[in-house]
């Protein structure tokens, strides 16, 4: 078994294209989380100048946005409303005034019937999910930063960004680079070669999967160091709390298991049909399976997590985000189906032996 991991090891080590494709994942994973690292403390009178609107239906804070408590929606709703009504309806200001009066004692479902009824207008609903997000002043900005960052480190949040991308990109290198794992033990005469030598089924397979598996966690060690030091680098300025444990709790428990499921996928592929490419266009389907949104009981749209997916997605801003429902009982479902697997790849091992 050590012999044989040693020998995928070195063997990975040397390919050029590994390389190739670590760099590529490194660029992939900071050019998708870069702009949050920029997300600062701003000073007296500091502005965030950018060509967007000053509400949207979601925002980050590095672009000046903050989310918009209740009482501040409405008001901003309001505002939108009543100048959609003198531009659009042509109301006077006193008119809008008084129908923002109106408005000011409904409910959003009265005051949305209200609009309708008396005015034919059926978009005051997306103006108020318009109004979600809004630019803050550098007061209320630094307040959301310290009310976020009071009881969690800027690194907790990143991480899951990491976690995100990371994970995205990973996938992708899994399925590229382990697909040649067994390409050279399954080719003709070395499939038959192999059954006849004294390594045990068990030994033989643990010493493939275990080398699969430790490429991708140095690579996912590479960039759990190396985002870690950007993120210091980044946010010195501000002052913010950077841990390295938190890249490496989002990496065990939104990365590693996924990188458990493909190794173990593409050892029963190879061992079955006695070539592992065919699990590539299998786990593509497997990857885009796992990236899917779908609707919740409530009918929302949005990524809520598959069974047995293979990613793990933080979508939504950055000190929002939450793992998908049941995230971390998927996480350990894999890790058992994973075992499962390879427990099974060891018995066709055994029952092809010569």
């Amino acid at each position: 078994m050590i012999a044989i991991f040693k020998r995928e090891i070195r063997n990975y080590l040397k390919r050029p294209l590994f390389w190739v494709g670590v760099l590529l994942v490194i660029y992939g994973v900071f050019n998708a989380t870069s702009p949050y690292l920029t997300t600062h403390y701003l000073t007296t009178g500091e502005e965030i100048i950018n060509d967007q609107s000053n509400t949207s239906v979601e925002g980050e804070v590095y672009e000046g946005y903050i989310p918009a408590t209740p009482e501040k929606h409405r008001e901003v709703w309001h505002e939108k409303v009543k100048i959609k009504l003198t531009d659009v309806f042509g109301l006077t200001d006193s008119e809008a005034q008084n129908v923002i009066e109106k408005l000011e004692s409904m409910n959003l479902k009265e005051a949305y019937a209200y609009l309708e009824q008396e005015y034919d207008w059926y978009g005051a609903r997306y103006l108020y999910e318009d109004s979600t997000y809004y630019k803050g002043t550098a007061e209320e900005i630094n307040a959301y930063l310290d009310k976020k960052l009071e009881d969690k480190t800027f690194s907790f949040y990143y991480a899951r960004k990491f976690a995100d991308f990371a994970g995205l990109y990973m996938v992708f290198f899994a399925i590229i680079m382990l697909a040649v794992l067994f390409l050279q033990d399954t080719k003709k005469h070395t499939y038959e070669l192999l059954h006849t030598k004294p390594v045990t089924a068990g030994k033989y397979v643990m010493g493939k999967v275990s080398a699969g598996f430790t490429i991708c966690l140095l690579v996912l060690t590479i960039l759990n160091i190396l985002f870690w030091v950007l993120c210091r680098i980044y946010t010195k300025d501000s002052g913010f709390e950077v841990r390295l444990w938190d890249f490496v709790a989002s990496t065990v428990l939104y990365i590693l298991p996924n990188m458990l499921m493909i190794v173990s996928i593409y050892t029963l592929i190879s061992l079955i049909f006695k070539n592992p490419l065919p699990g590539v266009p299998l786990l593509i389907l497997y990857m885009v399976y796992s990236n899917l949104g779908g609707t919740n009981a409530e009918g929302v749209y949005g990524y809520w997590g598959k069974p047995l997916a293979i990613m793990v997605r933080f979508p939504g801003q950055l000190f929002d985000t939450t793992p998908p429902p049941m995230a971390l009982l998927n996480q350990s479902f894999l890790i058992i189906v994973s075992v499962v697997i390879i427990l099974i790849s060891i018995q066709i091992w055994k029952r092809r032996r010569i």
